[in-house]
């Protein structure tokens, strides 16, 4: 929360390794053949998806409402407060014709947001430790109140129940093969023009890959307004450092592990008030004045030659989508 609310606030208020000729922008998100286990290390603080279930089976006639749903971050701790920053969590939601159940379905962090977003250092371990797997979440019901109370509940689509059975084959190959979070979008400038270095891949863009894929299968949406909150950092051309093994193996860089692990410390949990001003500090002096950020992107390092404004939170409007083919009738 501390970290996000600086983020705000930045928003509000305001060399290692060599660069690769023709590399492709934005980095394309890497998919992998199948989703490792977690290590134990990795403990969340509020459990994932603890009411979850398998998506089920609609029958071929059934109609199927489809909702968008959207609520401030963290809203069943601290209430509408990240909602006045725009800081909103999306999901998205169903309900059946013939049988009148609800269901939810939507993709977050396993082990929260921080763990995703930084690495812990851990003792007696030269490389930075991840705890950075997102996954999607299927449980039936809707909390009304959760989404109304201070953010969105809209009915956006009906789709069929064969269109919901296609889906939900995309949903579970989507999430075996994107398994890692990714909070961060980098651009070169806010102009919307601007070049984007790296994609985030969080909430948002699941609930977007999903209206895509029902759009694809022939869903038709309403034309209403939808916005989505983006965290961007400002870069010029990022430079590629290396992997893990290259960089803290046992010939790596030892110069370049000692620089990412010095940029993450200040990232730390914080046990004080004042641990978390005496840490925002060093981080204002090495993002903003001294120009530098360090990005963990599919499994890889690289270095961020940051630019003004910096970061910036963005509440952007991101059309429903039309389909590229209309497979069935609804």
């Amino acid at each position: 929360l501390l970290l996000l609310l600086a983020a705000a606030v930045w928003s509000l208020c305001f060399p290692a390794g060599s660069r690769s000729p023709q590399r492709r922008w934005p980095v394309p998100y890497r998919r992998f053949d199948y989703r490792p286990k977690t290590d134990p290390y990795c403990q969340a603080r509020y459990t994932f998806c603890p009411t979850g279930s398998a998506i089920p089976i609609m029958k071929e006639e059934d109609f199927i409402e489809v909702y968008r749903l959207q609520a401030p971050v963290w809203e069943f701790k601290y209430g509408d407060l990240l909602g006045h920053l725009k800081i909103m969590h999306d999901a998205v939601g169903f309900k059946s014709s013939l049988t009148g159940k609800n269901y939810t379905m939507e993709w977050y962090e396993l082990f929260q947001l921080g763990n995703c977003t930084f690495p812990h250092l851990r003792p007696g371990m030269e490389a930075p430790f991840w705890c950075n797997q997102g996954a999607a979440c299927f449980y039936e019901g809707i909390d009304d109140a959760h989404w109304k109370e201070n953010g969105t509940l809209v009915l956006v689509t009906t789709i069929s129940g064969t269109m919901f059975n296609e889906m939900a084959k995309w949903v579970r190959h989507d999430n075996e093969t994107g398994i890692y979070y990714e909070t961060w979008t980098v651009q070169a400038s806010p102009d919307k023009q601007s070049v984007v270095w790296f994609d985030s891949y969080e909430c948002s863009k699941f609930i977007l890959r999903t209206y895509q894929k029902l759009a694809d299968l022939g869903a038709v949406f309403k034309k209403i307004q939808t916005n989505y909150t983006s965290i961007i950092l400002f870069s010029g051309e990022p430079v590629y450092l290396g992997n893990e093994t290259s960089i803290f193996g046992p010939v790596g860089n030892k110069t370049l592990a000692a620089a990412i692990r010095d940029f993450y410390y200040p990232f730390k949990p914080h046990r004080t008030v004042r641990e978390f001003f005496v840490d925002l500090l060093k981080i204002i002096d090495r993002v903003i004045l001294s120009h530098q950020f360090y990005l963990f992107y599919n499994l890889e390092y690289w270095f961020l030659p940051m630019k003004f404004p910096y970061l910036k939170i963005i509440y952007e409007e991101v059309p429903l989508p039309t389909g590229i083919k209309t497979s069935f009738d609804v």
